[in-house]
């Protein structure tokens, strides 16, 4: 039986559809906003004071939030700037990949093969924040590129 080993959160890839090619578009050092809250509603019940009801209501996703180093060309950052200057305001879908390598083993030789290990499916995702880092002769920081995108909800492929 093989040990388990939990995944490393530093290999990933975000595909947007339509959008980018499987260039520099893809890497990211950072995606946050990957999670989901029940929002719940409190009723009191009259003449009952040692408790109160709380019901479920729906399904809460906060803004899915992309880092990385600036890019000088790229078509995500076109999409968003479309949207900011002219109000063109298209829905993309986004997958974020959480990969890792598996072994492959053919005829005494023996290869990794890079493959997803779970996949968000991210709907209708549309940009309301694009930010670059402080530019500061005094740091030798990498000028970094902060993408927030708003979305109605993800599913998780295993």
């Amino acid at each position: 039986m093989a040990e388990y080993y939990p995944p490393v959160g530093f290999h990933f890839s975000v595909d947007f559809s339509e959008i980018s090619d499987k260039s520099n578009d893809t890497r990211f050092q950072s995606v946050s906003g990957l999670d989901v809250e029940l929002e719940t509603e409190t009723i009191r019940e009259g003449g009952e004071n040692r408790f109160e009801h709380v019901l479920p209501l729906r399904s809460k996703y906060p803004n899915l939030t992309l880092k990385r180093g600036m890019l000088k060309d790229s078509k995500v950052i076109d999409w968003c700037l479309d949207a900011f200057n002219n109000l063109i305001i298209e829905p993309r879908s986004i997958v974020v990949k959480l990969l890792h390598f598996e072994k492959q083993e053919q005829d005494d030789e023996v290869t990794w093969e890079q493959k997803p290990l779970v996949s968000w499916n991210i709907v209708n995702a549309w940009p309301i924040k694009w930010n670059i880092s402080d530019l500061s002769a005094e740091d030798s920081n990498l000028v970094i590129e902060t993408i927030e995108l708003r979305y109605q909800y993800f599913t998780i492929e295993k």
